[in-house]
């Protein structure tokens, strides 16, 4: 590494600690609040970002006027304060604090799953809180390895390492990342993804998303075919009337096998999608929509961006 490397990389690291810490030092109502104030202030100042949820939610929601649209996304830059300030609490919560924040629901599903000893996947996206899914289920006792994408900087890399690990949680990089996940599941244990980003067409396959074609990963469907995993979608979005978040555990994902894998891989996709898009529907201030979620277009279609 050159000494100007090395010099931008102990900076990088020592700006996210100081964010980091200095939000972590705060109570938890009062980080919340900084964190919410700082979303606002971010959302007035970046104009590229709000370009990108203003598109979004106009293909997704093409029946709301642009006040409520305007609300949504204020909403998403609150979210993420407020996923900042949980974050920034993760080094030094115990099992107790975690159950003092966070409500939990299914957790017969999840138990039951683990019991046929094939595995589980546990399917996720950028709504709520969605680094308190893999956190609190680990705090609760059931930890999981789940997918990531490494930072550039190792050393903040290996800040958020040690933050998202501590109760048992094993991180998995997605770049070589197919041996590692099969492992997973031949052991019985429990594997976390998140599904709701854009793919590559290589990479993807074309599923609906709010009535409009999505390029999907095709990598959870096709290791819980290939498993006999059971597949569990899981949230933990905020309740504003709880003040509290409330982690979600659905019922397994079923689809009738048609003899195609293709076909079977395409249906399983689509309904985990599905489930997604319907939790953004009952929550649509906290996705990310900022995120350009239909950049890759089937051959032949224009660049809605």
């Amino acid at each position: 590494m050159s000494k100007r490397g090395r010099a931008q990389t102990i900076m990088e690291y020592a700006a996210a600690r100081s964010l980091i810490s200095g939000m972590g030092i705060l109570p938890g109502k009062l980080a919340v609040g900084v964190s919410s104030a700082m979303g606002r202030v971010t959302y007035r100042g970046s104009s590229k970002l709000r370009s990108v949820g203003e598109r979004n939610l106009a293909l997704a929601f093409p029946a709301l006027d642009e006040q409520e649209r305007s609300r949504i996304l204020r909403g998403v830059f609150i979210n993420l304060g407020r996923q900042l300030s949980v974050f920034s609490h993760l080094s030094k919560m115990s099992r107790e604090d975690v159950c003092a924040l966070v409500d939990c629901e299914g957790m017969e599903n999840l138990e039951a799953a683990k019991e046929k000893g094939r595995g589980v996947i546990l399917v996720t996206g950028h709504l709520g809180a969605w680094e308190m899914t893999s956190f609190a289920l680990s705090a609760f006792g059931h930890p999981l390895s789940f997918l990531v994408r490494r930072i550039d900087n190792p050393m903040v890399e290996r800040l958020v390492e040690r933050m998202r690990t501590r109760f048992g949680n094993r991180t998995i990089d997605k770049r070589s990342a197919g041996r590692a996940m099969l492992k997973v599941l031949h052991a019985g244990e429990t594997l976390g993804l998140l599904i709701d980003i854009n793919t590559t067409a290589s990479e993807g396959i074309f599923v609906d998303f709010f009535d409009e074609p999505a390029a999907t990963t095709f990598l959870m469907a096709k290791l819980a075919l290939r498993t006999g995993a059971d597949v569990i979608p899981v949230f933990a979005p905020w309740e504003e009337e709880r003040k509290r978040f409330v982690l979600r555990i659905g019922s397994p994902l079923k689809i009738e096998r048609t003899g195609n894998e293709a076909e079977d891989v395409r249906l399983l996709t689509q309904l985990a999608t599905r489930a997604v898009e319907c939790h953004i529907r009952r929550y649509p201030d906290q996705w990310l929509w900022i995120h350009k979620r239909w950049r890759t277009r089937p051959e032949g279609e224009p660049d809605i961006y």
